[in-house]
């Protein structure tokens, strides 16, 4: 059973003017969705964000010619609003729509704030060994 992250999601849409959110694989599975977004709407999105990820890594080079930049962040403009996609730790990435007015810079922090926070979830403590020999 896979663990509930819909948490994840929630806090990114409470910024105005999100719309919905997806949490992806690198290989493009669907890991969770927000709750408005349809089942196979998402799934065909996660495909498209694991994609978008990817040629955005490769182009990495051309910002600074070297091929030390890395990839943290891609936003897509379109008429009615934003894609905003970010890593959302090893082999994930987390990707929001939203209205053409959203304050972007919010967006982007809110998101960073859970991955981070998402970062911290998956995170288990070491295990203590314990000695019998007491």
């Amino acid at each position: 059973m896979s663990p509930d992250l819909s948490w994840v999601l929630n806090d990114v849409l409470q910024v105005p003017g999100a719309r919905h959110a997806i949490l992806v694989s690198a290989d493009g599975l669907l890991l969770e969705r927000s709750s408005k977004l349809g089942r196979d709407d998402a799934e065909t999105n996660a495909a498209a964000m694991s994609s978008m990820q990817s040629l955005s890594r490769a182009v990495a080079p051309f910002v600074d010619g070297d091929g030390t930049s890395t990839w943290r962040q891609t936003l897509l403009e379109y008429d009615l609003g934003w894609i905003f996609l970010i890593a959302a730790g090893s082999g994930a990435y987390l990707a929001a729509s939203t209205a053409p007015d959203v304050d972007m810079e919010a967006m982007s922090f809110r998101m960073q704030q859970q991955v981070g926070a998402l970062g911290r979830a998956m995170t288990a403590p070491a295990r203590q060994s314990s000695s019998s020999n007491s």
